[in-house]
C-alpha cells in the first residue's frame, strides 16, 4: 500500500472544512425538532420550537462568527435565502469577516425535491440573486436543505456558474463531475453534525470530531474532515464551548488547511477526479 502524488496545498497533512448552517423557517412554519421532547397536538402552536430556531439569527450565528473570528478560522456558511432578507446584518458580518456564503434554498422546509425542474430552477436563481443583493456577493456553492438535490440540482447550479454542491455524500473527497454546462465539484458533508449531541452531551462532539481528526491525522495523510455546527444549535454556549475547544486542538497541527468550500471546489476542479479515490491514494 502505498499514497499517489495527490497533495493538498503546500503539502498540508490534512484539510478541515468547517460548514454553518444558517436556517430558517416561515413565520407560520417552525423546525421540527428542539431539545424539548414532548411535541404538541398537531395543530397546535410550537412557539418554544419557532422561537428555538430564531435563535440562530438571534444570537447564535453571530456567536459562531466571533468564535471563528478569534480563532482565524475561515468558514463556510450555508444560508437559507430568507436569513438574507430579515438577518441582513448577519450576513454583511459574515463576508467582512472573510467567510464565505453558499446558497442554501429559500427557507429551510422548501425542499427542492418536492419541486418541478422548473419551481427548482427559479428558486435556485432566487436564493443565488437574494443573498448577492443583500451582501455584494453571489454564492459560489449551494448546500440543498436537509440534503435533498434531485437529479436535475447539478445542471441548475452549474448553469448559475456555480463552482459546488456541498451534500454529496457519497465520497470522503472533493470530486470533480460533468455537468451538461460543464465541470462542477461535489463537496461531501459531515455524518454527525450538533444536532445529534445538544439533547444529551456535548462532550460527544469533542470526542467524535477529535478522535475522527486524529485517525485521519496519522493513518490517512491528505484527508478531508467536514466538521458542522448549525447556528441555533452549534451558537449555544453549550455546543460553541465544545467547538472553542475542537479549535483550538486543530491550530495545534502546522499542516492543517482550513479551507473554505470554493477553495475546495477549485482543487477538485483541477485534479484528476480518480487520483484522489481511496483506492488510488492507498492500494498500489
Amino acid at each position: 500500500m502505498s499514497s499517489t502524488a495527490v497533495a493538498w496545498p503546500n503539502g498540508k497533512r490534512i484539510a478541515v472544512a468547517i460548514t454553518v448552517m444558517f436556517e430558517t423557517w416561515p413565520d407560520d412554519k417552525w423546525p421540527p425538532f428542539s431539545v424539548q421532547t414532548t411535541a404538541l397536538k398537531p395543530g397546535t402552536r410550537d412557539n418554544s420550537a419557532a422561537t428555538w430556531g430564531q435563535y440562530g439569527g438571534r444570537v447564535g450565528v453571530w456567536r459562531i462568527i466571533r468564535l471563528l473570528d478569534r480563532h482565524g478560522i475561515p468558514a463556510t456558511f450555508c444560508a437559507n435565502a430568507r436569513c438574507a432578507e430579515i438577518y441582513g446584518d448577519a450576513v454583511l458580518q459574515i463576508v467582512k469577516s472573510g467567510h464565505d456564503i453558499a446558497g442554501h434554498g429559500y427557507t429551510q422546509d422548501e425542499l427542492l425535491a418536492y419541486q418541478t425542474p422548473e419551481q427548482e430552477r427559479a428558486t435556485i436563481i432566487r436564493c443565488l440573486d437574494t443573498i448577492a443583493a443583500r451582501t455584494g456577493q453571489r454564492p459560489e456553492g449551494w448546500c440543498s436543505p436537509v440534503l435533498a438535490w434531485t437529479t436535475h440540482t447539478d445542471d441548475f447550479l452549474a448553469e448559475q456558474k456555480l463552482l459546488y454542491r456541498a451534500d454529496a455524500n457519497y465520497t470522503d473527497m472533493p470530486r470533480r463531475i460533468d455537468t451538461k454546462f460543464g465541470p462542477f465539484a461535489h463537496i461531501p458533508h459531515s455524518d454527525f453534525t450538533d444536532q445529534r449531541v445538544l439533547r444529551t452531551a456535548p462532550q460527544i462532539y469533542f470526542d467524535v470530531y477529535k478522535d475522527a481528526f486524529d485517525y485521519l491525522y496519522r493513518d490517512e495523510p491528505m484527508a478531508l474532515l467536514e466538521l458542522v455546527l448549525h447556528c441555533h444549535w452549534g451558537g449555544r454556549p453549550l455546543m460553541t464551548a465544545v467547538a472553542d475547544r475542537l479549535f483550538t486542538y486543530f491550530r495545534q497541527f502546522p499542516d492543517v488547511w482550513f479551507a473554505r468550500h470554493r477553495e475546495l471546489a477549485r482543487w477538485a476542479l483541477d485534479a484528476d477526479p480518480e487520483q484522489s479515490t481511496y483506492q488510488r491514494r492507498f492500494f498500489t
